[in-house]
């Protein structure tokens, strides 16, 4: 089982050949957690973008006036740029390198939970 940036949850197989997958609520950047509850197989996973690739979404610094003041607040001697670069240089580049991230997922916090079958 794994996660992805897009939101799913996959299982495969040892060949990597998939077996299922679900869409959660948002992109998936920790790992899938397998346990075991009154003798039942359960996988549980916390879908929601944070950290590095989630800077941009989670500061709001997709929009250039958030970006710019984030860029005053860090550097105040910084020369601010056109607003692309403003944008896509906020959170020390990560906003740049994961704003496509805002095309396909969302802010999370969502745990999803799954029985596995007997």
């Amino acid at each position: 089982f794994y996660g992805t940036l897009e939101g799913y949850i996959k299982a495969v197989d040892e060949h990597g050949k998939e077996l299922y997958k679900f869409k959660t609520p948002s992109g998936i950047i920790g790992n899938v957690t397998p346990f075991e509850h009154n003798g039942k197989q359960y996988i549980a996973v916390l879908s929601g973008v944070g950290g590095w690739a989630g800077i941009g979404l989670a500061g709001g610094l997709l929009s250039p006036d958030n970006a710019a003041a984030w860029h005053g607040a860090v550097d105040q001697g910084r020369a601010q740029g056109d607003q692309a670069a403003v944008v896509g240089t906020a959170g020390l580049g990560a906003v740049g390198g994961y704003a496509a991230l805002a095309d396909y997922t969302t802010l999370g916090g969502q745990l999803t939970v799954f029985g596995l079958p007997d």
